[in-house]
């Protein structure tokens, strides 16, 4: 799962974990939905990929040498489809 998936390297990638869609995008990574960890091995298994993605996106954030304090998120605007 993880493995396929390198945080902030594209604008691309969307993978799940339970109910949660993870959005990768070069400035962030977007985590929507509700995940329920259950007490059982469906729980831990769960638990566990959720835990392999978090460490995945520390270790890129903590190996970026020019970390800004805090990204600029930009309002979404409306354009004309081109195609219209």
């Amino acid at each position: 799962m993880t493995d396929k998936f390198k945080p902030y390297a594209n604008e691309a990638d969307v993978i799940r974990i339970g109910g949660l869609e993870i959005e990768n995008r070069v400035d962030r990574v977007t985590l929507t939905g509700d995940i329920v960890l259950t007490k059982d091995k469906a729980g831990l298994a769960l638990a566990k990929e959720l835990q392999a993605l978090v460490e995945e996106v520390t270790k890129a954030l903590e190996t970026d040498k020019v970390l800004p304090e805090v990204v600029e998120v930009k309002e979404a605007r409306a354009v004309k489809n081109p195609f219209a």
